[in-house]
């Protein structure tokens, strides 16, 4: 495993990010294809075993069953001071006033719930998951800095939104001297690239660490796509709201890493991790893994070294895309 500094802050974290999203429970959430509790701790454990100390999650994933499995798996096989718990914070946990949202009110009590199931007294990262147009910025990077500075999280981050809207939240911290963004958990792969325009540049110029989710594109840069269908492909309209819309534009991107990996005797998983890992200033792709094999095939994409010009062969024939992912309005 190879370990790196999360942007321009003095942790190390693997370059390989183990996603927890398919951990959880199919009967709290919309997600019908994720593993339980039983199913996903041999996962946890292997992920370990190989050097991943990087594990990222969200109250929201399975309404606060994923970070319960994470918070279960790591206090049995790990040691607390060795491993980098994220956790994420926005999504609607309770349909009542105050039940989701970025405002003091609910940071205050989300980290607290956060906390507890993942048995742990303070998180590593601590990300907001959307941007929250009902609250002033202000008033959530001041309750985040509180959190902060109660030991509650080491640092914080944030995740899917506009890049002047990250500014926007940059500038409010260091104007207040309070705790900064040190990460962008975005959307981005070879199929998904419009990130590229404005937030990544924004991210190595502010040295913020780029943590990327849906690296393999929910599957679809890996595999053809005329194949046998999955419980995830076939359930997961996340996806579907992602990809479909596009997907004869992307068909040659994903032919092209089918003919790179032929040539390198590598995987698909293995060509589309390593132009991610080639991208500045990615730090590390969060990888979702339902399976033991998922996580052999994201470690081995290391093996993998892509030259100029199969990075430019493969970023070719890509058009321009409608951003999806962030909250919009």
């Amino acid at each position: 495993m190879e370990y790196t500094k999360l942007g321009n802050t003095g942790m190390d974290v693997s370059r390989i990010c183990l996603g927890c999203m398919g951990f959880g429970d199919a009967q709290r959430w919309t997600h019908k294809w994720v593993l339980n509790e039983e199913d996903s701790r041999p996962i946890i454990k292997k992920a370990l075993e190989m050097g991943i100390n990087f594990f990222d999650t969200a109250n929201i994933y399975s309404i606060g069953a994923s970070e319960e499995i994470l918070g279960n798996a790591l206090k049995d096989f790990a040691s607390r001071d060795e491993v980098v718990i994220a956790t994420k914070v926005h999504g609607k946990m309770r349909n009542e006033p105050n039940g989701g949202g970025l405002s003091r009110k609910a940071i205050l009590s989300e980290i607290d719930n956060s906390l507890t199931r993942l048995k742990t007294d303070y998180v590593d990262l601590y990300q907001i998951h959307r941007w929250d147009y009902s609250v002033p910025i202000e008033e959530t990077m001041e309750a985040l800095n509180d959190v902060v500075r109660a030991g509650k999280a080491r640092y914080i981050g944030a995740s899917a939104m506009f890049a002047w809207q990250f500014q926007k939240a940059l500038f409010v911290a260091e104007k207040h001297n309070w705790s900064r963004f040190v990460s962008m958990q975005n959307h981005l792969n070879l199929i998904y690239r419009e990130e590229e325009r404005e937030m990544m540049p924004l991210c190595l110029d502010e040295k913020i660490g780029v943590i990327p989710y849906s690296p393999l594109a929910s599957g679809r840069l890996t595999r053809d796509w005329s194949a046998e269908s999955t419980l995830r492909s076939e359930t997961d309209q996340i996806q579907k709201s992602k990809y479909d819309a596009f997907a004869e534009k992307d068909k040659q991107i994903v032919e092209r890493v089918a003919e790179i990996a032929d040539k390198h005797g590598a995987s698909r998983t293995h060509i589309a991790l390593a132009w991610l890992l080639k991208k500045q200033p990615v730090t590390a792709p969060i990888v979702g893994a339902t399976k033991i094999s998922h996580l052999e095939e994201a470690v081995g994409a290391f093996s993998v070294t892509l030259t100029q010009e199969e990075i430019n062969y493969l970023e070719e024939p890509y058009e321009l895309h409608q951003v999806v992912g962030a909250n919009l309005k």
